[in-house]
């Protein structure tokens, strides 16, 4: 059975771990992604680079991608990672007598993955990033109570701010940031609430103003600019989250539902697939990405997620999972699960 939003597509009860399903995960998921692409396309096109750093101004277009993309969407991803973590421990307690053995085996698997992603693809890979932060701050977060959790979080994310951004510190954060949000059932009631994700929202939005009128206002070599935009990506990012929330509580869910879901159900894949879709354009293209327009990295990043959109929404209408998360669902709870759809 499924549960079906007005003049929506249905919306699966459950996981392919059988726990219930939240839907604004997959959503966010979704649109975290779409997000992490726009701002890589010319990255990875730069093969071996991590990121095209210009002292040119760009276009007003090359300056607004700048101010609501760059920095805004990883944060998203890393907190949804925190939680999706802490929610799939649960679900592993419930079924197995060493669910920590479960973890361990996805963070490792996922390690292997990200590191010949990085090896073989490219080098702003974060995947590996996660696996190692996962196994070091992660794994022995669930032997703490969560109010320890949820003060590391703060400790992390503050500490990264203040020494200039540090994305690993930052990530590790975040990380606990979810994790704690889980423990304290935050997660289960995301869905229903529509004061509290408004409340926040514009909070984050007065804060943000400043915040990102110092960045653009800086140098990428100004002392402050690391700070201005590592603070600018944490708050915009807490914004667009409590946006879509919004968003979701309104006639637009199905909408939502239908155009972002597909895509975060099969993130693992969508990820690890836009790299190798990226590189072929680039050779297509022939010249030097760091020369393309915001309008033709758009272009790609649209054209990129639209297939992956048909790709995704197609395949998940016969199978529970995308082919790497099945992979990867296999090789932590060391089984083969079934791979057609069970909802």
């Amino acid at each position: 059975m499924s549960r079906r939003p007005p003049d929506g597509p249905a919306e699966p009860v459950t996981t392919s771990a059988g726990r219930p399903r939240i839907a604004a995960l997959d959503v966010l998921r979704g649109f975290a992604l779409c997000g992490i692409l726009l701002a890589n396309v010319q990255p990875i096109a730069h093969v071996g680079d991590v990121a095209v750093i210009s002292d040119s101004p760009g276009s007003t277009a090359d300056v607004w991608l700048g101010l609501l993309v760059e920095q805004r969407f990883f944060p998203i991803f890393s907190l949804l990672f925190g939680i999706g973590f802490s929610l799939l421990l649960d679900s592993a307690r419930k079924r197995v007598a060493r669910p920590r053995l479960v973890l361990l085996r996805r963070l490792v698997v996922l390690l292997v993955v990200g590191l010949a992603h990085f090896l073989l693809l490219w080098h702003g890979d974060i995947l590996s990033t996660y696996a190692v932060v996962g196994l070091v701050v992660l794994m022995p977060s669930t032997w703490l109570p969560r109010w320890a959790v949820a003060g590391l979080a703060a400790v992390l994310v503050t500490t990264a701010l203040v020494i200039g951004g540090d994305r690993t510190v930052l990530v590790a954060g975040l990380f606990l940031l979810g994790s704690a949000l889980v423990r304290y059932g935050v997660i289960d009631r995301m869905e229903h609430s529509t004061r509290v994700p408004a409340v926040l929202g514009m909070a984050l939005v007065a804060g943000a103003v400043p915040v990102v009128s110092r960045q653009s206002t800086s140098s990428a070599h100004d002392p402050g600019f690391a700070v201005a935009l590592a603070g600018a990506g944490l708050l915009l990012a807490g914004a667009y989250i409590c946006g879509m929330l919004l968003a979701l509580r309104t006639p637009l869910r199905p909408v939502l539902y239908a155009v972002f879901a597909p895509l975060g159900r099969m993130a693992l894949t969508n990820y690890l697939t836009a790299t190798v879709l990226v590189l072929a354009v680039a050779r297509f293209f022939g010249d030097p990405p760091v020369t393309w327009s915001s309008t033709r990295v758009v272009l790609i990043a649209a054209v990129i997620l639209s297939v992956q959109w048909v790709w995704s929404t197609l395949w998940l209408r016969r199978y529970g999972q995308g082919p790497l998360e099945w992979l990867w669902r296999w090789a932590a709870w060391a089984r083969r699960p079934s791979p057609r759809r069970t909802s």
